[in-house]
């Protein structure tokens, strides 16, 4: 089992990293989801959050999706969903295997969690970003 720590990675590029792994057949534990980032300005990225979280369906808008979540670890796996093949029963399988923690659970604080080099906040040329805790309460998450 591989635990990668989402401190300062950037959530679309360690979404792609962690499906990859995930389709080839490894166990991905993610922790301190709440410390990860979305790149771009504030105020668009609150903007785009709150539309597909309000979005409605036009069959029955009381019960029908698409879902989506406040919590920022919901999120992350989220996006993880998003670069998987989750229709097919390959794509299913491997998003069974990921767990997305906010925070260290008890039994991985002894675990050497790596980091994604690609997925670094530092790549970044302009430094707008948002952290996925900082969205989850703007959206009403109560963390």
């Amino acid at each position: 089992m591989e635990v990668i720590d989402a401190k300062n990675l950037i959530v679309g590029r360690l979404a792609t990293h962690v499906a990859k792994r995930l389709l080839r057949g490894e166990s991905v534990t993610v922790v301190n989801a709440e410390e990860g980032i979305i790149s771009g300005s504030r105020t668009y990225i609150l903007a785009k959050y709150l539309h597909r979280r309000e979005r409605k369906s036009i069959v029955n808008p009381a019960r029908h999706g698409p879902f989506f979540p406040r919590r920022p670890e919901a999120i992350l796996r989220r996006a993880v969903r998003g670069m998987l093949p989750y229709e097919k029963a390959r794509g299913r399988e491997a998003y069974k295997r990921l767990k997305v923690f906010l925070g260290v659970p008890e039994e991985l604080k002894g675990a050497a969690a790596e980091t994604v080099v690609e997925a670094d906040a530092s790549k970044l040329r302009v430094p707008k970003y948002m952290k996925l805790g900082e969205l989850s309460q703007l959206m009403g998450a109560k963390l």
